[in-house]
């Protein structure tokens, strides 16, 4: 089986803050199966480690006030490519980011309250047909 994930679960150091979200039910599915590692912000551009963001108002914002936008979509839309592409049966996302965030994200006031929107990746993707599922439900 072919299957996206958010490179952070499989223990690559990409989140915001130069760290992982390794989880060993991905690190699992990587034997047998066909793993393909997407981190949207670093395909958009932005390095690691970077200032966290949020989405406020539609716009991906960075606590520093700083419009990453711009980033965040041009990363989502590369994910979108590698999906076309490859055409994974299943892809698996990291939960409540501003990218990766299926069923809930962070509300865009770094207060750490929820909403129930996915982030532009998860949204972009799902928009395009692909089954997508929050690692927290995997």
């Amino acid at each position: 089986m072919k299957i996206m994930v958010s490179a952070c679960l499989a223990g690559r150091n990409c989140k915001y803050n130069g760290g992982n979200n390794r989880n060993e039910k991905v690190v699992l599915l990587a034997e047998g199966n066909e793993l393909i590692e997407v981190c949207p912000e670093q395909l958009g551009g932005l390095p690691t480690p970077r200032v966290p963001s949020e989405i406020r108002s539609g716009v991906v914002t960075a606590k520093d006030g700083t419009i990453v936008d711009r980033e965040f979509r041009l990363g989502a839309a590369k994910c979108l490519e590698i999906a076309l592409r490859e055409q994974p049966d299943l892809i698996i996302l990291q939960s409540r980011s501003p990218s990766c965030g299926v069923k809930q994200r962070y509300d865009g006031t770094f207060s750490g309250k929820l909403i129930d929107q996915p982030g532009v990746t998860a949204q972009l993707l799902m928009e395009n047909g692909f089954h997508v599922v929050d690692i927290e439900d995997y």
